[in-house]
């Protein structure tokens, strides 16, 4: 018997036909970790699972992928739930993955802490970015669902609150696929016309899917974008967003979101009360002090004589003129005294003096002084200054000093001839 022969296109398409045909294999939940991942332009994600002992390989289509809450990391344990099957041009066996959940974890726990981990990494929570809310609002706009009880709890508060405030609604649906992009662009409606001067966006309370909208990453660039101070106010006390973390403030409530956002009117009021009263006490007190002030100056003397002042102030200016002239002859005299002291010590002094008590002054022909007879020699002509004039005079002998060898011949006064000839 003729031995059949197959070609590999037919043999792949056996097995493919085989384990089609396995309903095992059909709907599979394989425990494993990532390895390999890889995600094509196609939207395709490809990856193998594996454990201690083998691996497997795997694919999601783009169409499974699209449904992904969190982005798949190598190394992460997960649960992927899908059939196995052949593929007919490698002959190689896959996992065609329908489901792909982190093991112990949810997915939107998951993707939760990456996306919160990437925003916080790129400064989205930065308080230095938080813009602070105006303290008293003219227009408050609430980005929200208008058939949800959230939005008219806030309408109720802000009205009973700030009744002069204008509530703006932006309705956007706030639960599923469709509710991100309504947020955002509700967000950015407001910021481009400048509605209004703070942004409330939130809804009440619910799961953690019910509430996903607000964790999206496009409403978190939106509220960090905002040029308006934001207040998110999604859920009960213990639900926290991403649009917590990147809004301005948080609420814990859509009612404490109302309540953050405007004064209290009561308080407002009291304050206005306070302050009135305030101003009337320092006015009255203002008041007082001026008639006491106004008292005072109706008695004075200035005031009920007009002349007063003249008179004072001639007075005064009397006095000064004394007090002038006092202090100018008492320097005066003290000036002269001081002149005469200094003119008798420089008469004292004067050369002239000394002549009048009957000496002279003897300088030679250059005007030197002379003060010692070696310094003439016989036949120098020198001028003679007595108390009264003089003479010129030639030297006939010079008069020798005791204690001293003569320089020549001894010169006495006798010797000294008068020289009337140059006005002796």
């Amino acid at each position: 018997m003729e031995q059949a022969v197959y070609s590999v296109s037919e043999v792949n398409h056996i097995i493919k036909s085989l384990l089609d045909r396995e309903p095992v294999l059909q709907r599979l939940h394989v425990r494993g970790e990532l390895s390999n991942y890889k995600i094509y332009p196609s939207g395709h994600h490809y990856f193998t699972l594996k454990d201690p002992e083998g691996a497997l390989r795997c694919v999601m289509f783009a169409g499974a992928a699209s449904r992904l809450r969190f982005r798949p990391e190598n190394g992460m344990k997960v649960v992927v739930s899908g059939r196995v099957s052949v593929f007919p041009r490698d002959g190689s066996y896959q996992l065609y993955c329908d489901v792909l959940t982190p093991e112990g974890a949810g997915d939107l726990a998951i993707a939760f802490e990456q996306l919160k981990a990437k925003l916080y990494a790129e400064g989205l929570f930065d308080p230095a970015h938080k813009k602070p809310l105006p303290r008293f609002p003219a227009r408050i706009a609430i980005v929200t669902s208008s058939a949800g009880a959230a939005v008219h709890d806030m309408i109720r508060i802000l009205r009973r609150r700030y009744p002069i405030a204008k509530v703006i609604l932006l309705p956007v649906r706030v639960q599923g696929a469709e509710a991100p992009p309504e947020i955002v662009g509700a967000i950015r409606y407001a910021n481009r016309w400048n509605v209004a001067d703070v942004l409330i966006t939130g809804r009440g309370g619910g799961s953690m899917e019910d509430l996903w909208a607000f964790n999206d990453e496009r409403v978190a660039r939106a509220i960090y974008e905002s040029r308006i101070p934001v207040i998110s106010a999604v859920g009960h006390e213990p639900d926290v967003t991403i649009s917590d973390f990147v809004a301005d403030a948080r609420a814990s409530t859509p009612s404490n979101a109302a309540e953050i956002a405007v004064p209290d009117g009561v308080d407002l009021r009291r304050w206005f009360q306070d302050s009135a009263a305030r101003m009337a006490q320092s006015e009255t007190l203002r008041l007082h002090r001026l008639r006491a002030r106004l008292q005072q100056l109706s008695e004075k003397r200035v005031l009920r004589d007009q002349l007063a002042f003249v008179q004072d102030k001639r007075m005064l200016l009397a006095h000064l003129q004394q007090r002038l002239g006092d202090l100018s002859a008492g320097m005066l005299a003290r000036r002269r005294s001081r002149f005469g002291a200094l003119a008798a010590t420089l008469d004292a002094l004067s050369p002239l003096k000394v002549l009048g008590r009957g000496y002279a002054m003897v300088q030679d022909a250059s005007g030197k002084i002379l003060r010692d007879g070696a310094d003439v020699s016989p036949g120098d002509r020198v001028t003679v200054t007595l108390g009264q004039g003089g003479f010129r005079a030639t030297v006939d002998a010079p008069k020798k000093r005791r204690g001293r060898p003569p320089k020549s011949e001894t010169a006495t006064p006798e010797n000294v001839s008068p020289d009337n000839g140059n006005g002796g």
